[in-house]
């Protein structure tokens, strides 16, 4: 791997910063190269490039936004020996503490980005002279990358529509696995009930795609003496509010944290039902991953959204 590295990387001093780490998905170490410090995952599963690929993808979406720091990325890598590397900034990060409020906010502003270059696209139309954006206005829901939610892929094929992107694109595919794996019967049938139903917990709501990191939970964030930072994104363009899903799961965030979210982000008619619905994605999803111990959290959700 050292080797492999070195050329890759077009480094000769390549040795360990003393800092490693990892999640039940990935392994990563730090290294000295000739340009910095970097951080490098390693997966040996044979769909680590994909998993990787979506990661780098979804990290270089979020910095070009300027919003919220994220570790820059710099490349993927396969090992001739089975294997993938993903190479990335290092940063030192500790647990988030004094900057959730900060967080909050940074947050709120990647969600607008993409609304806000609408409002500018809009205006330099009726503006002789106009300059020409960087970064272009998304109209649809989706992504330019399959990204991973843990290890599993996600269909981010664009979709004008945010009510069949999400039952189509991101539920769907987990009950498709848990038929595939357990045939659990309720699950089915309560879903069956609940697609027909999903549009009324939206009433006439006006979504525009918002950028998410994706799985926001409490795992994927830390700070810097410069601020909030967040990492391991599974991109792409949705709701803002899906993101709050997994952000109130497994512990969640301070109260600071959400008032400076919703002080510019505020929460729309129907925003708790619709939270439930975007959590039962997550809980799907930890389902498919770990097993049985999250079905009676999906199917809880279901059936008290089809009542």
């Amino acid at each position: 791997m050292e080797a492999v590295l070195r050329r890759e990387l077009g480094t000769s001093e390549l040795r360990p910063a003393g800092h490693s780490g990892g999640g039940c998905i990935s392994h990563g170490e730090s290294f000295h190269t000739d340009h910095g410090k970097v951080y490098v995952k390693r997966n040996d599963k044979a769909e680590a490039r994909r998993m990787f690929d979506g990661e780098m993808a979804s990290l270089a979406a979020i910095l070009q936004t300027q919003t919220v720091k994220v570790p820059k990325p710099i490349k993927v890598i396969d090992l001739p020996e089975g294997g993938t590397l993903f190479v990335m900034e290092h940063l030192d990060m500790r647990s988030l503490n004094g900057h959730a409020e900060k967080l909050g906010m940074q947050l709120a502003d990647l969600h607008l980005h993409n609304q806000k270059l609408g409002e500018k696209l809009k205006k330099d139309a009726n503006t002789i002279g106009k300059s020409q954006m960087d970064i272009q206005f998304v109209e649809e829901f989706g992504f330019h990358s399959v990204t991973c939610c843990g290890y599993l892929p996600q269909v981010n094929d664009w979709q004008q529509d945010w009510i069949n992107f999400f039952a189509r694109q991101r539920i769907q595919p987990q009950m498709d696995l848990i038929e595939k794996n357990s045939g659990d019967r309720e699950a089915r049938e309560l879903w069956a009930q609940l697609q027909v139903k999903i549009p009324n917990l939206f009433g006439d709501l006006k979504i525009i795609p918002a950028l998410l990191h994706g799985d926001l939970w409490g795992g994927n964030v830390a700070e810097d003496d410069s601020g909030p930072i967040i990492f391991d994104p599974a991109s792409f363009y949705g709701h803002s509010e899906y993101e709050l899903a997994i952000a109130g799961m497994f512990g969640g965030f301070s109260g600071s944290f959400y008032s400076a979210y919703h002080g510019k982000i505020p929460k729309a008619p129907g925003f708790d039902k619709r939270l439930k619905l975007y959590q039962l994605f997550h809980y799907m999803n930890h389902w498919n991953h770990f097993g049985r111990g999250y079905r009676g959290s999906s199917i809880g959700i279901m059936k008290n959204l089809v009542k």
